[in-house]
């Protein structure tokens, strides 16, 4: 996350609003991206949930949450952790910081590591900066499916742990 002034950071914030998410992604958007994540899936046996959300509580932003701790937040309360081979997978946009983050379970994590998750996300941010939110999106489910699939190749037993829609907050 790049650094900016707190105030201009909570003014972010402040102004950020669930229209904002709507404008960046269609309805029909989110419903490609929902399918993204059901067809990467059948390529592997691992879990991937979208998530999206347009600001944080000025609360937040005043005690400096950052985005990473956001998405940790996230990935424990959505229970995204408890997979049955720990390869649960957050991808978390926080629009106001314009900011991605993967949080990804241990079992994947420690295969793949920090610096992958991050060129991932640095690469979703740069098509973000030309406003296409979709395309980035839909490139990092990609690029986690392809670990995944190298990782965690598909088994006919596999069950849906983690649901595919995206979710908006």
């Amino acid at each position: 996350m790049k650094k900016r002034h707190p105030f201009i950071r909570l003014f972010t914030h402040l102004i950020s609003n669930p229209w904002q998410v709507r404008r960046c992604f269609s309805v029909e958007a989110m419903q490609r991206i929902e399918q993204a994540v059901a067809e990467s899936e059948r390529t592997h046996n691992g879990e991937i949930r979208f998530v999206v959300e347009a600001g944080l509580h000025p609360y937040e932003i005043l005690f400096r949450k950052t985005p990473r701790k956001r998405a940790v937040e996230l990935f424990g309360r959505l229970n995204i952790w408890d997979t049955e081979n720990n390869n649960g997978i957050l991808l978390y946009l926080l629009l106001a910081d314009k900011d991605v983050e993967i949080v990804a379970d241990r079992g994947i994590d420690r295969l793949v590591g920090y610096d992958s998750w991050e060129a991932i996300c640095r690469d979703m941010e740069s098509l973000f900066k030309k406003g296409e939110y979709e395309a980035g999106v839909l490139q990092g489910i990609a690029e986690i499916s392809a670990h995944l699939q190298r990782h965690f190749p598909h088994q006919s037993s596999k069950k849906n742990e983690i649901p595919n829609k995206p979710l908006v907050l």
